[in-house]
């Protein structure tokens, strides 16, 4: 039998935190809240868990997928329903005897003071780009008296201002008259974050387009916005604690750890604070020119199309992504990877990295189809040009989730310093195992194993910025302007000083001048900061090896590729930092080969001298060697500047469809 509500024992819970009257006044007080989105609907809820006894309440929207992120009332179950009616029904859920009052159509022009009727404070829950409707509730409630609040979720933090009738006006705050829509835009934004505490980790700004009304969001504001309004409603209605209302501006931040409270006497209209819309707004005038960066727009229906954008994050040499995709069936794609030109006489084993890098492929399509219940088949077929993987994902309720899925898009390469802590016990056996015996593991942890390594490294640093057959490469790789290269490595993501990167970026606009400080200065520089210095700050160097790898078949490196991915994922979920070691193995290889990789005899001499050493260092010989680099615990952030994908409509034979 359910239990008859008691208002009293619901609520009793709050007291101590305010006195049995002072529940009681909550029980009679009415706010009026318009929006019931993505602050809006959080607000009715925790109001309604405080006690509070009435609410009017406005929105005209239904509930989307795209609420899903931040909205309260946003689940499976309200799809498509009114968000009004959702929240109506969640509030009285929480207390059947609420007195509420609905507008579905949202507030209009025509019924604002019958919206405000009956209210003791206004909440406001509307969308950030809804300014004029906000500008005359604010209004009407400062001429009826009514105290209002406006909480906004900025970035995982919150900003907020109070309104009391005699002080500072909503108006006088923001400054909005004669001004044009954008223009409010950018100074509702401004009004709302003076300290801009957020700048600092929105990664990427583009998601940040005003004149589109498009904006990034997360849970965490809304829910902080409801917290601060919350306890600024009580201070209101009981009248209880201080209020430091407009021209008082607060902005609290658990991600940056700060809270800053502004006084802006003259609000947007102080020359500070006009100084910073000035600056603003340049800024995203400037972002308004240029191109914005291609997204691909994938139904939620289409498997493979979600299975293939998820998989291209796979890495490949140099961020090359040698591959394109041909939809064939609606479970089955053709995976393009495309072979070395039969006269370049200087490619790495017949071009054996683009095919390890379609096996780091295929394991990333099939982690991202098992987060759907899917299986992949595969199968492979080559001729001069180009090899050919048809994959197909047949649902099978069998295959369950692979937890690697949460790294796809977050592993990268990362050219940073490294803990020097060893390896764990159980890290190791997690690494071993994520090879499931197609290759071995080699770690090199002394100081001594990792000094050697580091300086095989260094001879193939040499080796690579001094052949001219390498420069072009170089050159049309590194990229100098972005920091997220969709299509190559950005500068800021090369490990070097900002000092070698502009020095480096003068040389080489032309070889003769590579060429000449090569001969002048050496390359021990670079190498110090491309090899010994970060070689040194690590846990280990890894050695992935194979002994029967000379024979080794096109489906055996795929298979290998596909333990390799495997492995580097499982070390970024285990919160390790990797970096390849590619051009130690491919310049040891071509010494201990004779492989003619450049015209410079002198660098000929220099690879078999590596590969030497290689052998002596390692134990094996090049040819055993996989793949290898070096490995160790994060230290701070993950890099802010890394190499990203090119879209996906931009690697399709054909349209995404």
């Amino acid at each position: 039998m359910m239990r008859p509500f008691n208002y009293h024992e619901a609520f009793s819970r709050n007291l101590g935190w305010v006195r049995d009257s002072e529940q009681e006044a909550l029980r009679g007080k009415h706010v009026a809240i318009a929006g019931m989105g993505g602050v809006g609907g959080i607000h009715l809820l925790t109001l309604a868990r405080l006690g509070i006894g009435g609410f009017t309440i406005a929105d005209f929207d239904r509930f989307d997928l795209p609420n899903f992120n931040r909205q309260v009332g946003a689940m499976m179950s309200t799809l498509d329903q009114p968000k009004i009616e959702v929240l109506e029904r969640m509030a009285r859920d929480i207390n059947p005897e609420l007195r509420i009052r609905s507008f579905p159509q949202g507030v209009q022009d025509n019924d604002i003071d019958s919206f405000l009727d009956g209210a003791d404070l206004f909440v406001d829950g509307l969308d950030f780009f809804v300014i004029e409707i906000r500008r005359k509730v604010f209004a009407r409630c400062r001429e009826r008296g009514i105290p209002a609040i406006t909480a906004a979720p900025i970035g995982m933090g919150t900003a907020w201002l109070a309104f009391e009738p005699h002080g500072m006006s909503f108006e006088e705050y923001f400054r909005f008259e004669g001004q044009t829509e954008e223009e409010q835009f950018l100074r509702f934004f401004m009004g709302l974050t003076p300290k801009a505490l957020q700048r600092s980790y929105l990664v990427d700004p583009t998601r940040l387009d005003l004149p589109a009304r498009r904006g990034p969001s997360t849970t965490i504001g809304c829910q902080l916005a409801s917290g601060v309004t919350a306890a600024t409603s009580i201070k209101l209605l009981l009248r209880r604690g201080e209020v430091k209302a407009a021209p008082y501006h607060h902005h609290f931040d658990p991600f940056v750890n700060r809270y800053a409270i502004s006084y802006l006497p003259n609000g947007n209209a102080g020359r500070l604070q006009a100084l910073r819309m000035g600056m603003v707004r340049k800024a995203f005038a400037a972002a308004a020119l240029r191109p914005k960066p291609a997204r691909d727009e994938i139904d939620s229906s289409d498997t493979l199309g979600q299975i293939l954008s998820a998989g291209r994050w796979a890495p490949s040499g140099d961020n090359d992504q040698p591959w394109t995709f041909e939809r064939v069936e609606a479970e089955t794609a053709i995976i393009h990877v495309r072979r070395p030109a039969a006269d370049n006489v200087y490619e790495y084993r017949d071009g054996e990295p683009l095919l390890l890098a379609a096996g780091m492929l295929l394991a990333s399509l099939e982690i991202a189809a098992a987060s759907m219940s899917r299986r992949m088949e595969w199968s492979h077929s080559c001729d001069t040009g180009a090899h050919a993987i048809r994959v197909r994902f047949p649902a099978d309720p069998s295959v369950q989730f692979d937890p690697l899925y949460g790294v796809l898009t977050l592993r990268t390469v990362d050219r940073r310093k490294y803990a020097t802590r060893k390896l764990t016990a159980h890290e190791k056996m997690q690494l071993e195992s994520s090879l499931e015996g197609v290759l071995r593991l080699q770690l090199l942890e002394t100081t001594a194993q990792r000094k050697a390594v580091a300086h095989l490294g260094r001879l193939a640093t040499d080796i690579r910025l001094r052949a001219k057959e390498t420069f072009e490469t170089h050159r049309s790789v590194i990229d100098w302007t972005r920091r997220l290269s969709p299509s190559g490595i950005p500068a800021a993501a090369l490990g070097m000083s900002t000092l070698m990167q502009r020095m480096m970026r003068w040389q080489m606009a032309k070889w003769t001048r590579t060429d000449r400080a090569n001969r002048i200065f050496g390359t021990f520089a670079a190498a110090m900061q491309l090899d010994l210095a970060p070689g040194m700050a690590s846990a280990a160097f890894f050695v992935l090896e194979a002994p029967e790898w000379r024979s080794a078949s096109a489906v055996d490196v795929l298979l290998a590729g596909r333990a390799i991915q495997r492995f580097w994922l499982t070390s970024a979920q285990l919160g390790l930092s990797m970096q390849p070691a590619l051009a130690t193995t491919i310049f040891a290889d071509h010494g201990a080969r004779g492989t003619p990789f450049t015209a410079q005899p002198d660098l000929m001499a220099k690879a078999e001298v590596l590969a030497k050493k290689f052998a002596e260092t390692l134990s094996m010989q090049p040819e055993q060697c996989v793949f290898m680099g070096r490995i160790g615990q994060t230290l701070g952030a993950r890099p802010a500047s890394r190499s990203v994908r090119r879209p996906l409509s931009e690697l399709m034979r054909g349209s995404l469809s």
